[in-house]
């Protein structure tokens, strides 16, 4: 028996094969969006925080993460005060999604401003926790020990200056008479401690914190304890809030300010938001990329790593956007 002859390739046969594969592609992409919908196009703004903050460092690998996701969609990020001010701009329109603090949410919901209605929620998120962080030969053991000192308590348009004005009222202080307040962000705060131009301050972020876990290896702070009885005043029946919970900062999160031991804190979950004004396929292809990329986002940004499919979909107090819906019905087991 003789060999088969060998098949001669024809360039007709290579423009069917192209055409094939292209066919099915197509049929693909018909298959994976709604019907009558494209992949997502645009640009959109994402409004984040202070540059050296938590907020700011996981919108720029996000941004790298959506790249590869949507290609038609450029990302823009925006530094902003914190939770506050970024529910501001999305409300307004002068931004596309951000993150902010469930509490923070509330609030703003709750003060009727413009556009508070037309919030929506995308993902849960990390949780922050609040760091009050004080020289290590300082005198302050508790929050009532504040009086009288230099108090970093964040920017005004921060979710930090929400909780921290809620802190010292629920340990019997206030704000603008019982302490002198700093208004100033994680960017600056460490170095006023640092320099003895503050005694102490409050920050309220992922753990750790690069900006304090590197303040902690240059310089000897400590950790106050937010005692059990301070965060039970604040879910008490004329407490502001009942989005903060008990949480114990690990011993390990930062060795040298913790003494070795964890501290009693209070924890606030994180949420993506989005108004309904946003495109829905649009916002189920960012909660899709958000979801998907946490591991590799979390090998930088620690806190990204807890973000989970199984809570992210529990926004509240935000209805969940269509798109985002849209997303968790798809991945539904």
């Amino acid at each position: 028996m003789f060999p088969a002859a060998p098949t001669r390739v024809t360039r007709r046969r290579v423009l069917r094969g192209a055409v094939a594969a292209l066919t099915a592609l197509g049929l693909l992409l018909w298959w994976l969006l709604p019907l009558g919908e494209t992949a997502p196009r645009g640009k959109v703004t994402f409004s984040t925080g202070v540059p050296t903050g938590v907020y700011q460092r996981y919108g720029e690998l996000l941004r790298g993460a959506l790249g590869r996701d949507l290609p038609d969609v450029a990302i823009t990020l925006r530094n902003s005060e914190g939770s506050q001010q970024n529910l501001a701009r999305v409300a307004s329109g002068q931004a596309d999604f951000t993150v902010a603090t469930a509490d923070a949410v509330a609030t703003y919901m709750g003060s009727g401003r413009a556009g508070a209605d037309r919030l929506r929620g995308c993902a849960r998120l990390y949780d922050d926790y609040v760091q009050l962080v004080v020289p290590k030969a300082s005198k302050v053991r508790s929050t009532g020990d504040l009086r009288g000192l230099r108090v970093g308590v964040g920017q005004k348009g921060s979710g930090v200056r929400l909780v921290a004005d809620r802190l010292l009222r629920a340990a019997g202080l206030d704000t603008d008479r019982d302490v002198v307040p700093v208004s100033a962000g994680i960017d600056t705060m460490p170095r006023l401690l640092e320099r003895g131009r503050l005694d102490a301050f409050f920050w309220s972020g992922g753990l750790p914190t690069s900006a304090v876990l590197k303040l902690s290896q240059r310089f000897p702070v400590r950790l106050v304890p937010l005692e059990a009885g301070l965060v039970d005043r604040l879910h008490g029946p004329a407490g502001p809030s009942r989005f903060y919970r008990s949480a114990v900062i690990p011993a390990d999160a930062y060795a040298r300010a913790t003494e070795g031991r964890p501290v009693e804190t209070v924890a606030v979950a994180n949420l993506l938001v989005t108004t309904d004004r946003m495109d829905a396929a649009l916002t189920e292809g960012f909660t899709r990329t958000v979801i998907r990329s946490r591991d590799r986002i979390g090998r930088e940004v620690h806190p990204a790593q807890l973000v989970d499919l199984r809570t992210a979909i529990y926004t509240h107090p935000l209805p969940l956007h269509e798109g985002a819906r849209r997303y968790y019905r798809s991945v539904k087991p």
